[in-house]
Formats: structure tokens, C-alpha cells, sequence
């Protein structure tokens, strides 16, 4: 059976009839923030509840990279190719630099703790974007439970100055974040308060301009069935989001071209492998896999 729901004729062109949907791994609790590695040929993963980061390879399959990991959740890679974290537990956002000692870049603002950095993703100018909802300070099953600070709010940080600057302030649940492959865009999903049954929830669009300022952030697309949790965007600038069904893909237009169906929740997903054309799929207990025609757009 084939795992594609074609909805566009586009669709057609951007994956491959004989590419299965594999399985590279099963057995966790919450999979999330996968980031590739092309020079490691690897992929790091959180498994949230389990409080880790695993590693994935086509040679040794998955092996534990960290643990504990403060409850890990979202991962960049930044314009030095080290690995970019957020912490549920610690709150803040971690550096694990070239020799392997991990440094703590961010955890306050104003002198007030960050929430529970969620997801984040690095410009080609070496700043960092994150967002910082309160879904691992609500429960034990993702961080612990403790005291928000701050309201939920999605922040730039610059390494260089070590500037940190509130990016937009009027959500209810900042989550995944991507750029356009020219930058000039940022989507950002709002996926509402946490046991919130009419939460507001949708990929919201921002223009980005050359200074970093954010303006605009229209709703841009509803993700139906589910929400979009994290996303990727390819070289074509089409956005690829994770939902209840699996992958829904979606052009810069806002049309749904197509859906790679999966038998789980999908939260999050990275492409890599060979060429950046394979897709990996953080699928709740599983890990899941599916070569595309399309190359993710990466950085570094």
C-alpha cells in the first residue's frame, strides 16, 4: 500500500512511487528534534520522556548519544557545525561545542528563567531563533513541572553580541520554526495552550527583514487532522509539516500538495542522507524514514 495521498499534481514530482517508508527504530516514548549531521553521516534525536539524545546511522543504527539530556527537545546545527539544544528541564538553550563540553548559551531574559525552550533553528547571519512555550514546565512526562517566568514568546539571540531580543510575544504556544530558503520568510507554529480544546492552532508567516525584525505573521496554513508541531522546509521552498495522518506537504502558496501517511502521530522531522533527499520522521515511538525528489534546505 502506498504510503502518498497525492491532493496536487505537483505533488507528483517531489517523491518516488518505489521509495518504502522504513522503519530504523522503535521502542521510545516522544520522539522529537531531529537534526542532521552530513559530515557525522548521522542523525541526533531527542527522546523526550526518556530524558535523551540518540544517534542514528545506516552503520550502527540507534545508539545513545546523551543521557541525561535535560529533557532535550528541538536541535539546530549552527554556521560552526556545532549542536544547537533547548532544554525542557534546565530551560535554556545549550551549545555542544567541537570538543564535546556542552556550554550554557541562554536561560534568562530580563533576570527571569526561560520556560521550556522548544524548537529552534540558526540564520545564515550565526543568529539564533527559538521558541519558548510552557509544554515542559506543565507536566512531569517532558521536563518537570515548575513556575512560568515568562509569557510564551518566540526570541532571536546573536552569539557575537550575546543580544537577546523578544522576536514576537503574541502567541499562546510557540513551537516549530523554519526559514525560507531565501530567509526572507519565517514560519512558526502556534499550537495553543496545552489541554486547551479550542487552543489556537496554525502555521503563522512572518516577513523577516535585514535587520531581523519580524513583521507581518499572518495565519498561513491549518493542519488537519492535529496540529503542526515541527516542520521543514526544501529547496523549492515548499513546507513539509508534521500531523496526526503523517507529513503534509504545502507549497509557499498555502496549498496542500500531498501527504506521506504514516501509522503514528508524526511531531517532528529533518531531511538528510544522501544529497538531503531522504526524510526522517519523528513518528511518537518510532523513528521512520522515506527518500523524496526533493532536497531539504539545509544549514550549515
Amino acid at each position: 500500500m502506498s504510503p502518498f495521498e497525492f491532493c496536487d499534481d505537483r505533488f507528483g514530482s517531489l517523491v518516488l512511487p518505489n521509495a518504502p517508508l522504513e522503519r530504523l527504530g522503535e521502542g521510545y516514548r516522544w520522539l522529537e528534534g531531529p537534526v542532521w549531521f552530513a559530515d557525522h553521516n548521522c542523525l541526533y534525536v531527542s527522546d523526550i520522556p526518556n530524558n535523551r539524545i540518540l544517534r542514528w546511522s545506516e552503520d550502527a543504527g540507534v545508539t545513545v548519544f546523551r543521557q541525561p539530556s535535560g529533557f532535550a527537545n528541538g536541535h539546530a546545527r549552527d554556521m560552526q557545525g556545532r549542536l544547537i539544544g533547548c532544554s525542557h528541564h534546565d530551560r535554556c538553550i545549550t551549545r555542544t561545542e567541537l570538543d564535546g563540553s556542552v556550554t550554557i548559551l541562554i536561560s534568562h531574559y530580563c533576570g527571569r528563567r526561560l520556560n521550556s525552550p522548544n524548537d529552534i533553528v540558526c540564520k545564515s547571519d550565526g543568529t539564533i531563533w527559538f521558541s519558548d512555550p510552557l509544554y515542559g514546565i506543565n507536566t512531569d512526562y517532558e521536563g518537570g513541572k515548575q513556575t512560568s517566568e515568562l509569557p510564551p514568546r518566540l526570541y532571536r539571540f546573536d552569539p557575537a553580541t550575546g543580544d537577546l531580543t523578544v522576536a514576537a510575544d503574541d502567541f499562546e504556544g510557540p513551537n516549530g520554526l523554519a526559514f525560507s530558503p531565501d530567509e526572507r520568510i519565517l514560519y512558526v507554529a502556534e499550537s495553543g495552550r496545552q489541554f486547551e480544546p479550542r487552543a489556537r492552532r496554525c502555521i503563522r508567516r512572518f516577513n523577516v527583514s535585514e535587520s531581523g525584525k519580524l513583521s507581518g505573521g499572518e495565519d498561513f496554513y491549518r493542519v488537519s487532522p492535529g496540529f503542526a508541531d515541527g516542520f521543514r522546509i526544501d529547496e523549492q521552498g515548499n513546507l513539509w509539516s508534521s500531523a496526526a495522518d503523517g507529513v503534509q506537504c504545502i507549497s509557499p502558496q498555502g496549498d496542500l500538495l500531498g501527504k506521506i501517511l504514516t501509522p503514528f502521530v508524526v511531531s517532528n522531522l529533518a531531511f538528510g542522507g544522501r544529497n538531503r533527499s531522504r526524510l526522517f520522521l519523528c513518528a511518537s515511538h518510532c523513528l521512520l524514514a522515506i527518500y523524496t525528489n526533493v532536497r531539504g534546505c539545509v544549514r550549515p
